[in-house]
C-alpha cells in the first residue's frame, strides 16, 4: 500500500484516545478491580463445587454425613441461590427484576424439597414415600423457572414472532418428547402395579425438565444484549439442573439412587450458579463496546445456530422414531402424534418464514430503490472509501460538484484528491476518530480542499461515519460559503471606504506584536496620525471630496510603511501606523529613526491633493510617535501615542511629537480641573476683575474689561486661558457665560450709580451668540433691570468659526445694537474671517490681536502690517485698542502709528472692584513722553470719549 493511501489504515496517533477496549472507566482502573472480584469469585465457586464433587465421589467417608449434604447440603445450596436472587432484585432497580424474583422462588422450592426429602433420610430415618410433600415442591421448580427465562428473553414485536417462538418452543419440546419416550418414558408410562399419582409423578418430573429445556434452547437466541453475562450464568445453571434432573429419572439410575451421591453435585453446581449469576456477571464490561473484529464474528455463528434449531428438531423427532425401528418395536402413538406435530409445526414455521423472507426482500428492494434515488439525486457526493484508502463508490452528484466522473474517482486514492496543505490535517483527524468509542462519536466532520477536475480547489466539508473497517464520507462543495465568510472577516476586520484595517485589527497586531519574540524589542512604534484642515475641505467642497482625500491620503500612508509594518484607519480623519522593532538595543538611534519616519510621512500626507473637478487642496499633518515599553500593554501604547498627537495639535499642528510620561500627568490634572470646573460655579469660586483700556493720548480710563478668575478651593488661581481650555462641556461654558455677563452689568450698573458710568466690554465668542442659551430678550431685559445706560456695555466678538453663518450673526449684531450695545472685533488680524467679518459686520471697535502688539516694537515688518491695520481702522472711523500693551515702547510706538486707545501691563492689569474705584476716581494713567495737562485745562469728563456711534452699514466701504 502507497503512503498516501495509508489513510485509514494507519494506527491510532500518538497520544490519541484509547481503544474501546481498554479505555479506563470514569474513576480509573474500577473495570480492572471488578474483572479481578469476578475472577477470585469464580475460582471459589470452582473449588466449592469440586470439594463437593469429590466429597460425592468418595462417598463422604460415612453414609450418615452423605445423607446429610446430599440433602440438607443441596437444600442450602438452593437456599443461598433464593437468598442471592431475592436481595439482588431488591437492591438492583431493572426491567429484569421479576425474573430474579421468580428464580429466587424456584430457588425456594428447591430448598423445601430437598429439606422435606432430609427429613425423612436424616431425622426420622425412613425411606421417602411417594409421593410426598417433596415433590410438590420439586415440581414447583420448573414453572417459575421457565416464567422467568421468557422474562429475560428479548420478547417478539409482531404476531408472527410469537407464534415462531411458540413453534420452536414445541419444536424442541416434541422432539426430546419423542426421543425420550422412546428411550424411558414408554417403559414409565406403562408399568404395572402402581397407582395413578405414582404413574402421573413419574411422567411429571420428565414432561416439566423437557418443557424447561426447550425454553432454554428456544430463548437462548433470543437472549436480550443487556446484562448478557448475567443471563448466560442463569441458563448455564438451569441446564445444569435439567440435565441432573434428566439423568435421575433414568428407572436404571434412580432404582440405585441414594442421597450424597455424584449426582447431588450437578444440582449443587447448578444452585450455586445460580446464586453466582446475579453478582458475578462483569457489569462494567457488559455495557463497553466490543472490539470490532470480535464483534464481526459472534454474530453470524448464532444466527446460523439460531436458523438450524427447527431441522435440529426434526432430526431428534427422526432419531425417536428409527429407534423403535431398529429395536422392533411397536411404534407408540405417542411417538407418531408427537413427531406429525412436530413436522406440521416445521412446515408452518417454514411457512410463516418464507412469508417473512418475500416481505423482507420486498421491504428491502423498496428501501434500496429508495436510497438509490436519494443517493443519485443528492447535491451530495457520498464515497465509500475501503481501508486502504481507495475508493470503492462514488455517487454521480460528483460529475456537478468535482467536476469528475464518478468512475474516473472509483478506484483513486482518497489522500491523493487532498491538497497537501490540508493532508496532515485530515489524516490526525481520522486517525483520532477511528480511535474514538462509535458509542460516543458516531460521527466526525472534516472541511478541508479537494482537486477538482478544472484543475482548481474547491472547499469541501465531509461527514464522516464508520463503514466495515472504512469510512463513508458525505461531501458537499462549500467554496462559496468559505469565500463570503473570508469576505465578512475582511469586511469586519477593515475600514470599507479605504480598506485599511481598521481600529479592532489594528489593534491585535499592536498586542501581538507586544507578545511572543517581539516582547522584548523597545523599537516598536505606534505613530497617531491627524488630518489637520480636513474638516474645513469637507464644508467647502462636500464630503464626497473629503472621501476622495481620505482614500488619497490612506494610499499615501500604505505607501510609506514597510511591508512587515501595518497601516490602518482608526476613525473620521485619524489614521495610525504600527511601525515594528529591527531587534536593534540602541533606544535613541531607534527613536530618531522613528521621528524621521514620522517626519517624512508628514510631508508626505502634506502634500497637495488633487480631487475629481479640478480641485487642488492641501492638509497637514499632526502625528503622535509612543515607543513600547517592557510590560506595556496594547491599549496603553494606543493612548500614548494618542496623547502625543493631541499634543502636537496643541502645539501648533503639522508636526510631530514623541510622548512623554508628563503628558499622562498632563491629561490627569485638566481632568481633575474639569470635574472641580462643574461645581466651582455654584460653590463661589469665580471673582469678576476688571482691566482697565486707557487712551493713549491722554492717559484716561475709557473702559474696563470684564474678566473671570477662578480660584478654587485649594487656593490655586486659574486664567481663563486655563480653565476655559478644559472647560469641554458646551453647557458648563454657557452657564459660566451667563453669570460673566450678569455680574459685569449688575457691578457696572453699580458703578454708574455712584458716577463712574465707564462703559465695560466683556468678550463672547460669535457660537454663543448665536447659542439659545443667551436669547435677545435676556439681554435687554439684563440691561431694563439694572437700568445700565446705553453704551455702557460693549461685546467682544472673538473670532469667528467658519461654519457660523454669517447672516446670522449679522441679524443678531443689529439687533443688540439697537439696545445701545457697542460691537468690538476681537484679535484682529490673527483669524482668517477678519476681513470679511469688517466687511459685513455692525463693528464700533477693532481690538489688534496680542501677537501684532508683543512684536511691534523689535519687527519691522509688524510694525508695517499693524500700521495698515490701524489706517483702516481710521479710514473706517473705528476706534482701535490694543490688547497686551506691556511695556512704555509698545506704547509709543502704537501712539506713533494712530492707535487710540490701550489695555495691558504698561497701565494696571486686572483690578478687583475696590482697587478698580479708585483708579476710576484717579481717571488717568502716566504716559511715556507724554505733555502734562493742567487741571484747569482738562476737557470734561464724558460717559465716552469716542465718536458717536455710527452703524456700520452707514460708514462707506470701499468695494471688494
Amino acid at each position: 500500500m502507497s503512503t498516501r493511501g495509508a489513510l485509514i489504515e494507519r494506527g491510532p496517533a500518538t497520544g490519541g484516545a484509547a481503544a474501546p477496549e481498554t479505555r479506563p472507566g470514569p474513576r480509573g482502573p474500577a473495570p480492572a478491580r471488578s474483572g479481578t472480584t469476578a475472577v477470585l469469585a469464580q475460582i471459589v465457586l470452582g473449588v466449592i463445587c469440586a470439594g463437593y464433587a469429590t466429597g460425592a465421589a468418595l462417598g463422604w467417608g460415612s453414609e450418615r454425613l452423605a445423607l446429610v449434604m446430599g440433602d440438607f447440603g443441596l437444600s442450602a445450596a438452593a437456599l443461598a441461590a433464593c437468598v442471592s436472587c431475592s436481595v439482588y432484585a431488591r437492591v438492583r432497580e431493572s426491567r429484569f427484576r421479576p425474573a430474579w424474583l421468580l428464580f429466587a422462588f424456584s430457588s425456594a422450592m428447591a430448598a423445601a424439597g430437598n429439606a422435606v426429602w432430609g427429613w425423612y433420610e436424616v431425622v426420622l430415618s425412613r425411606d421417602v414415600p411417594s409421593p410426598s410433600v417433596a415433590d410438590l415442591f420439586f415440581l414447583l421448580f420448573a414453572p417459575p423457572a421457565i416464567v422467568g427465562l421468557l422474562v429475560l428473553a428479548k420478547k417478539p414485536v409482531t404476531r408472527a414472532g410469537w407464534v415462531c417462538l411458540a413453534l420452536d418452543a414445541w419444536l424442541i419440546g416434541g422432539s426430546l418428547l419423542t426421543l425420550s419416550w422412546s428411550l424411558a418414558l414408554a417403559h414409565t408410562a406403562h408399568f404395572q402395579g402402581e397407582s395413578v399419582a405414582r404413574a402421573a409423578l413419574s411422567l411429571a418430573y420428565p414432561l416439566l425438565d423437557i418443557v424447561l429445556v426447550s425454553m432454554v434452547l428456544a430463548l437462548h437466541f433470543r437472549r436480550s444484549n443487556v446484562n448478557r453475562s448475567a443471563t448466560n450464568t442463569a441458563i448455564a445453571a438451569l441446564a445444569l439442573t435439567v440435565l441432573c434432573d434428566a439423568l435421575f429419572t433414568s428407572p436404571l439410575l434412580r432404582e440405585n439412587y441414594t442421597s450424597g451421591q455424584l449426582l447431588d453435585a450437578g444440582w449443587f453446581a447448578g444452585s450455586l450458579l445460580l446464586a453466582y449469576a446475579p453478582w458475578g456477571a462483569r457489569r462494567s464490561v457488559d455495557g463497553a463496546v466490543p472490539p470490532r473484529g470480535q464483534r464481526l464474528h459472534s454474530r453470524p455463528v448464532a444466527g446460523s445456530l439460531a436458523a438450524l434449531t427447527p431441522y435440529l428438531a426434526a432430526a431428534v423427532c427422526t432419531l425417536g422414531i428409527l429407534y423403535n425401528v431398529v429395536e422392533g418395536r411397536r411404534v407408540d402413538r405417542v411417538v407418531v402424534f408427537t413427531g406429525c406435530t412436530v413436522v406440521l409445526a416445521l412446515v408452518v414455521r417454514q411457512g410463516i418464514m418464507l412469508l417473512d423472507n418475500i416481505a423482507l426482500t420486498h421491504e428491502l428492494a423498496q428501501k434500496e430503490n429508495h436510497f438509490r434515488s436519494l443517493v443519485q439525486g443528492s447535491s451530495d457526493v457520498i464515497m465509500i472509501a475501503a481501508p486502504s484508502g481507495i475508493l470503492r463508490y462514488v455517487s454521480p452528484a460528483a460529475a456537478g460538484v468535482y467536476g469528475r466522473d464518478a468512475e474516473e474517482l472509483i478506484g483513486s486514492e482518497l489522500a491523493s484528491l487532498i491538497h497537501p496543505e490540508d493532508l496532515g490535517g485530515v489524516v490526525h483527524e481520522v486517525r483520532r476518530f477511528l480511535a474514538a468509542s462509535p458509542a460516543e462519536e458516531p460521527t466526525t466532520r472534516i472541511e478541508c480542499r479537494f482537486r477538482s477536475g478544472r484543475g482548481d480547489w474547491l472547499n469541501v466539508e465531509s461527514t464522516v461515519n464508520r463503514h466495515q473497517g472504512g469510512l463513508i464520507f458525505n461531501s458537499r462543495d462549500v467554496t462559496e460559503r468559505v469565500r463570503l465568510q473570508a469576505q465578512l472577516q475582511h469586511n469586519a476586520e477593515h475600514d470599507p471606504l479605504t480598506d485599511l484595517p481598521n481600529r479592532a485589527l489594528f489593534t491585535q497586531r499592536v498586542r501581538q506584536a507586544l507578545t511572543g519574540r517581539r516582547s522584548t524589542d523597545p523599537g516598536t512604534a505606534v505613530l497617531f496620525i491627524d488630518l489637520d484642515g480636513f474638516k474645513g475641505v469637507n464644508d467647502r467642497l462636500g464630503h464626497q471630496a473629503g472621501d476622495e482625500l481620505l482614500v488619497q491620503a490612506a494610499r499615501r500612508l500604505q505607501d510609506s510603511v514597510r511591508s512587515g509594518d501595518t497601516a490602518a484607519r482608526l476613525g473620521g480623519d485619524e489614521f495610525a501606523a504600527l511601525i515594528l522593532g529591527d531587534g536593534g538595543r540602541d533606544q535613541s538611534d531607534r527613536e530618531c529613526q522613528v521621528h524621521e519616519i514620522a517626519d517624512r510621512l508628514r510631508l508626505t500626507l502634506s502634500q497637495p491633493y488633487r480631487l475629481e473637478g479640478g480641485n487642488e487642496v492641501r492638509v497637514a499633518a499632526s502625528i503622535g510617535v509612543a515607543f513600547a515599553e517592557p510590560g506595556i500593554t496594547a491599549g496603553d501604547l494606543l493612548r500614548n501615542a494618542d496623547l502625543a498627537m493631541y499634543r502636537a495639535k496643541a502645539a501648533g499642528k503639522d508636526r510631530v511629537e514623541m510622548y512623554a510620561p508628563q503628558m499622562q500627568a498632563e491629561v490627569v490634572r485638566r481632568t481633575e480641573v474639569a470635574t472641580r470646573l462643574r461645581t466651582a460655579l455654584h460653590d463661589g469660586e469665580f471673582a469678576l476683575l476688571h482691566q482697565p483700556v486707557v487712551d493713549l493720548t491722554t492717559g484716561r480710563i475709557t473702559a474696563v474689561a470684564a474678566q473671570a478668575r477662578w480660584r478654587s478651593a485649594q487656593g490655586i488661581l486659574f486664567t481663563p486661558a486655563e480653565f476655559l481650555r478644559v472647560a469641554e462641556d458646551s453647557e458648563r461654558t454657557a452657564e459660566l457665560g451667563r453669570w460673566l455677563l450678569e455680574q459685569a452689568v449688575e457691578q457696572a450698573a453699580e458703578r454708574a450709580g455712584i458716577g463712574h458710568r465707564t462703559p465695560v466690554s466683556i468678550r463672547l465668542s460669535a457660537r454663543r451668540l448665536l447659542d439659545r442659551s443667551l436669547p435677545l430678550g435676556s439681554v435687554e431685559a439684563l440691561l431694563t433691570r439694572h437700568a445700565l445706560p446705553s453704551g455702557s456695555l460693549m461685546i467682544e466678538l472673538a473670532d469667528s468659526d467658519p461654519r457660523i453663518s454669517f447672516d446670522e450673526l449679522e441679524q443678531r449684531l443689529v439687533a443688540l445694537r439697537r439696545l445701545g450695545v457697542r460691537i468690538a472685533l476681537d484679535g484682529f488680524g490673527s483669524g482668517y474671517a477678519a476681513i470679511n467679518a469688517l466687511r459685513r459686520l455692525p463693528v464700533d471697535v477693532l481690538k489688534l490681536d496680542r501677537g501684532l502688539v508683543e512684536g511691534v516694537v523689535e519687527s519691522a515688518r509688524l510694525r508695517k502690517i499693524t500700521s495698515g491695520l490701524l489706517r483702516i481702522a481710521a479710514d473706517l472711523g473705528l476706534q482701535s485698542v490694543a490688547d497686551g500693551v506691556d511695556v512704555p515702547e509698545q506704547v509709543l510706538a502704537l501712539r506713533a502709528m494712530g492707535c487710540t486707545h490701550g489695555q495691558g501691563m504698561a497701565f494696571s492689569g486686572p483690578l478687583d472692584e475696590y482697587r478698580l474705584r479708585r483708579a476710576l476716581v484717579r481717571d488717568e494713567y502716566p504716559l511715556p513722553g507724554a505733555v502734562p495737562v493742567p487741571a484747569g485745562d482738562r476737557p470734561p469728563i464724558r460717559p465716552a470719549i469716542h465718536p458717536p456711534i455710527r452703524s456700520n452699514n452707514e460708514t462707506p466701504v470701499p468695494p471688494t
